[in-house]
């Protein structure tokens, strides 16, 4: 093992150490305001708690590695405190923490009581000059400080179910209602569980479990073990990484605080989609393809960008697209507030009609990319709300174009991006009055697309399982809809053949199809309409006059493209052919063709 205040120090530590002295150092910690929140849930906690008690009973005389921790330490004065700031294995060491309180409650030695009270907080001796203190300080949030103030602190309180559970049903803030949760989970599994006693288990789990720690008295140092060991498999989020970073450059305290309550709320809103939020920024800023991570991209095209030059071979640095620290979060949290404003039901200034929010809900659409997002964010922080809509509509036939017309995804992404470049050449130039601007930029050729591609796909394409049949059928009902009511898809959608894909040899279909002709108008776009469920073959081989009794009438009534194909009393070569140019023409009217 290093020894103790060298650079970088690593080694092992019992629990009994973890909440206790290690190398004559009080260890107490702190979870600072830029970690995540206490997110374990039952599985995680009961898999802690059946590991440590498969180990006893089984392992009894071994050691039994349970996770580990980065840390950025500090000596107090005196050289007796180790203040430890937690970067990594915090939900883990709060489990722990957690479950000192849940021990002391259950037993009934004494010795035992005093020993968890001892790894939970340090009693005030004002003849000694100590002050009382908590082993682990949460800095995350005022609410988690007065939660483990009542619930981990105080003897007894977790047994307070009733009031543990009003809490999770009640509570505003995430790590309070899963810290009680958590506590509810491993009391009753204690109190399941026969064959376990608990004192037996405390036993074991403060002298035999322990914990890998890797630890630096350098702040930077300790970022960077902890972006290490983000490479080399942890499970953190780009994100994390992305907050941490930024924090460190903000030296004011409040200010740091409330950036991080700021990216915590932002997190637990998104959650498994912040990172491509922040995939968005970061388009909006390079206005190129990535090709790097998500980390990567910020801290060398953004944060230290460099220009290549070919005659020198060299690389220079390049102006900063963005600083870290204040302007990442200013600049971050400007751009939560267009996305609010575009994707959370806040946009009902913007017409009569829900046409803007139901084209929004339609390019949602989970069967395409959604490579046009980073445009419309930008578009809107350049010119405001000043003709959106009809941006809206240039930047979805573009995209939608490009996608049926089979232009390449890296030539669909590079279509983006030049949008964005355009808006931001058009709000930079000077020589065009700021009130031509927007119709500038509307009329300008970015948006041009394969006219001739595209209306080949719609017009004779086979589009049937095409990555953008669901859109193009969608689209339809777009056109279709007076957009009066917001749109409520349902959660299954399926893609039906009204000339059916496997008809009876007897059926109808037979008669006023032949075989060349269904082959050729099976999957075309005038054939195809959309239903509120899984599709039913059985069903689907109906003749048109009992398949509509049977199947369309109960599941079409959302969509009104669909609607307007059972309208029909036939559905013959000629109905069907009606139908095409029908729905062709529409397209084509949208798109200008």
């Amino acid at each position: 093992m290093i020894s103790p205040l060298k650079q970088i120090e690593s080694g092992k530590m019992f629990i009994q150490n973890v909440f206790g002295n290690y190398n004559n150092h009080e260890m107490w910690y702190k979870i600072p305001e830029y970690q995540r929140p206490y997110v374990w849930e039952d599985e995680q906690v009961i898999a802690l708690l059946e590991d440590v008690s498969s180990a006893q009973q089984f392992t009894q005389d071994s050691e039994y590695f349970l996770g580990s921790i980065v840390f950025h330490s500090k000596l107090s004065e005196n050289k007796l405190y180790r203040d430890n700031e937690l970067l990594d294995g915090q939900q883990r060491l709060t489990t722990l923490y957690m479950l000192m309180a849940v021990i002391r409650d259950l037993s009934e030695d004494e010795d035992l009581k005093k020993t968890c009270r001892d790894a939970i907080y340090q009693k005030e001796n004002k003849f000694k000059g100590i002050p009382e203190r908590m082993r682990i300080t949460f800095d995350i949030r005022d609410e988690v400080k007065e939660f483990a103030e009542e619930y981990i602190k105080i003897d007894n309180s977790t047994a307070r179910k009733d009031s543990l559970l009003d809490l999770i049903n009640k509570g505003q803030d995430i790590n309070v209602k899963n810290m009680a949760k958590a506590i509810i989970t491993m009391r009753e599994w204690f109190l399941k569980s026969e064959n376990i006693n608990v004192e037996d288990f405390f036993i074991h789990l403060m002298n035999n479990v322990l914990l890998i720690f890797v630890s630096s008295q350098e702040l930077d140092d300790a970022f960077r073990l902890f972006t290490v060991l983000n490479d080399r498999g942890v499970k953190l989020r780009n994100s994390d990484i992305l907050k941490a970073d930024n924090l460190k450059f903000v030296t004011d305290d409040t200010k740091r605080k409330a950036y991080a309550i700021f990216w915590e709320e932002l997190e637990g809103e998104l959650q498994e989609d912040f990172d491509q939020f922040l995939s968005y920024i970061r388009t909006i800023l390079v206005k190129e393809k990535a090709r790097l991570s998500l980390l990567k991209e910020f801290e060398l095209n953004i944060y230290n960008p460099k220009e290549y030059i070919r005659e020198t071979k060299q690389s220079i640095p390049k102006t900063p697209l963005l600083n870290k620290g204040i302007d990442t979060f200013e600049y971050i949290k400007k751009y939560k507030k267009h996305y609010d404003f575009l994707f959370n039901n806040a946009n009902t200034s913007l017409g009569s009609t829900f046409e803007f929010e139901n084209l929004i809900a339609l390019l949602q659409d989970n069967s395409i990319a959604d490579i046009w997002i980073p445009p419309l964010l930008n578009f809107r922080e350049s010119f405001g709300d000043t003709d959106i809509f009809a941006f809206l509509i240039k930047l979805d036939n573009k995209f939608s174009a490009d996608l049926i017309a089979g232009e390449s995804p890296t030539t669909r992404i590079e279509s983006m991006n030049s949008i964005i470049k355009e808006i931001q050449n058009v709000k930079n130039n000077s020589e065009i009055n700021e009130d031509d601007k927007v119709n500038t930029l509307l009329n300008s050729k970015i948006f041009e697309f394969n006219k001739i591609a595209f209306l080949n796909e719609i017009e004779n394409g086979q589009i049937y399982k095409r990555k953008f049949a669901r859109y193009i059928l969608l689209k339809l009902d777009y056109l279709n809809s007076g957009n009066t009511q917001k749109w409520n898809t349902p959660s299954k959608i399926s893609i039906e053949h009204v000339l059916p894909q496997n008809p009876a040899q007897n059926s109808q279909w037979k008669k006023d199809f032949t075989s060349e002709q269904h082959f050729e108008w099976l999957n075309r776009i005038g054939n195809l309409v959309l239903i509120s469920r899984t599709k039913n073959i059985s069903l689907s081989n109906l003749d048109f006059i009992d398949k509509k009794r049977k199947y369309f009438d109960s599941n079409m009534d959302v969509f009104p493209n669909s609607l307007k194909v059972i309208q029909n009393s036939v559905w013959d070569l000629n109905t069907l052919e009606t139908n095409h140019k029908r729905v062709v023409k529409l397209l084509k009217d949208h798109y200008q063709i």
